[in-house]
């Protein structure tokens, strides 16, 4: 491996050898100084500044839950914890993560996350971090929705055909009033870690323009959205990552 990849490695993982180097060291050698160098090191243009590591951390648990890299995910959550995501915005991440993948593909996500907090000697559960009541959480999802994408979302729920009323309702007394109003993360990081989900699921791209706008709304801007799709494209790969960028420059107003 390359020195900059071997010094990234010892400082997200101190002690730890990467997974197949006994039986697959070309491969490891290759994908590590890509992930762990050259992406690590990505050349900026004017106007981009380099990504923390707890960032790209936030974008690469998501991303890791988007693409069900199960596997991947028990190896960089401890990574994650070691940068500076704390449990709480770990645990965030992936229940955030049941509203754009569903219970059924999130929980062994879940079920990792307790085992890997629970080794390193962290009580559980957590601190709670809801915010909302059954009651007003339609009003301060829809408050989040709002502040995410405008007035034009207001009351979406009593627009359009009737017969479909309730999924809007559920978008913004569920989606957004049980889980966006919840603190850990900020709402522009909840933005961030969406687009993540969706961008490495794939077949989600009419959604994914609209939260990369919603990103856009929020401050993270085009050249920081490049950044993160970057970071990202070792764990979901070139075609993926090429729609991410395209729906990027769509909420640009660029393609």
């Amino acid at each position: 491996m390359t020195e900059n990849a071997r010094n990234y490695l010892s400082r997200i993982q101190p002690g730890a050898q990467p997974p197949l180097f006994a039986t697959d060291p070309e491969f490891v050698e290759r994908f590590a100084n890509f992930a762990f160098d050259e992406v690590i090191n990505m050349p900026l243009v004017e106007g981009q500044t380099p990504i923390d590591d707890r960032t790209r951390f936030l974008a690469i648990l998501a991303t890791l839950l988007g693409c069900q890299g199960l596997e991947e995910f028990r190896i960089m959550l401890p990574a994650a914890l070691n940068v500076g995501v704390t449990p709480v915005e770990a645990k965030e991440v992936v229940y955030q993560a049941v509203d754009y993948l569903g219970i059924g593909r999130v929980m062994p996500f879940l079920n990792v996350t307790n085992e890997v907090l629970k080794t390193r000697g962290v009580k559980l559960p957590l601190e709670g971090q809801a915010t909302t009541t059954l009651e007003e959480r339609l009003e301060k999802g829809n408050a989040a929705q709002i502040e995410i994408f405008g007035e034009q979302i207001r009351e979406s729920w009593t627009k359009g055909p009737e017969e479909r009323r309730h999924i809007n309702k559920w978008l913004a007394d569920n989606c957004f009033g049980d889980y966006y109003t919840r603190t850990g993360l900020s709402l522009k990081e909840r933005e961030l870690i969406t687009f993540c989900y969706l961008a490495a699921q794939g077949g989600c791209e009419p959604q994914l323009t609209a939260h990369a706008s919603g990103n856009m709304n929020m401050g993270n801007d085009r050249l920081f959205l490049i950044q993160i799709v970057s970071q990202c494209l070792p764990y979901i790969g070139y075609p993926r990552s090429l729609n991410a960028l395209t729906c990027i420059d769509k909420a640009a107003g660029l393609a």
